[in-house]
């Protein structure tokens, strides 16, 4: 049988090691192309660039896949990819291993699962991965039997069309993950304040600063399973319209 061909990108750069580790662990599944971006782009969101140019330059890295830095976003990279660089479409987009969580609204801030995302709008199936765990030096085999199994089941059983899959991998050994749930995204934000500075030249200057606030103690919920040592995953969909206010928004539109 043909390998299935799994594109992998992220937003921490091409050469983090979280992207490194999933390389690896993708090359043992199927024929893999990583286009990602060539500088660290966290945050980015669904970002997309239209007022400057991309490029892209191919690299030789350890392995055999092949590996291409992208100067833009990595939603750029997922549209490059698939319109420039790729000569068949993906089987599977992969994105990550991120360096740090990207649990509950984290979601919509992350350039990691920007890309699945935008793998998804596509209709491509679409994994992002995340470890709770910033550090550059972090672990990232701790979830890696979990990743291979995520993955082969992603492959062998299709998602619908335009969901994705948000997985957390909790910042715990190896052997102290309690396996997989599935949740919903957790109802929290982010309480935020910016610093205010002055430079030697008297202009003000800002730091972005704050807390995670968790408003939700569900059991289903993303954040309370990563709290007790389980790796979350949730299907996310990028199609944001309120269902169960359509008829009710209906009626006061029509209202006189």
């Amino acid at each position: 049988m043909t390998k299935p061909h799994i594109l992998v990108t992220n937003d921490d750069g091409i050469t983090a090691p979280g992207i490194r580790k999933l390389v690896e662990l993708m090359n043992e599944i199927g024929e893999v192309t990583v286009v990602a971006p060539d500088s660290p782009q966290s945050g980015k969101g669904h970002a997309i660039t239209v007022s400057s140019t991309l490029s892209y330059e191919e690299l030789s890295l350890d392995g055999p896949q092949r590996d291409f830095a992208c100067s833009g976003t990595p939603v750029d990279c997922v549209k490059l990819a698939l319109d420039k660089i790729l000569t068949r479409r993906p089987d599977l987009v992969v994105s990550g291993i991120n360096h740090g969580a990207n649990s509950s609204i984290n979601v919509i801030y992350s350039g990691t699962m920007s890309a699945a995302v935008e793998a998804g709008v596509e209709g491509l199936p679409a994994i992002g991965f995340s470890l709770c765990d910033h550090r550059w030096e972090a672990d990232f085999t701790q979830g890696e039997d979990y990743i291979r199994k995520i993955v082969l089941q992603a492959l062998e059983n299709p998602m619908p069309k335009g969901v994705v899959l948000n997985v957390n991998i909790p910042n715990v050994k190896k052997e102290e993950i309690k396996g997989i749930r599935v949740c919903r995204q957790a109802k929290a934000k982010w309480e935020e304040s910016f610093d205010e500075r002055v430079n030697p030249h008297g202009r003000k200057y800002y730091w972005l600063t704050g807390y995670f606030n968790n408003m939700d103690k569900g059991e289903d919920a993303d954040l309370t399973a990563l709290d007790n040592g389980y790796i979350s995953v949730v299907p996310v969909k990028f199609d944001m319209t309120d269902y169960d206010y359509l008829p009710k928004l209906q009626e006061v539109m029509d209202s006189k």
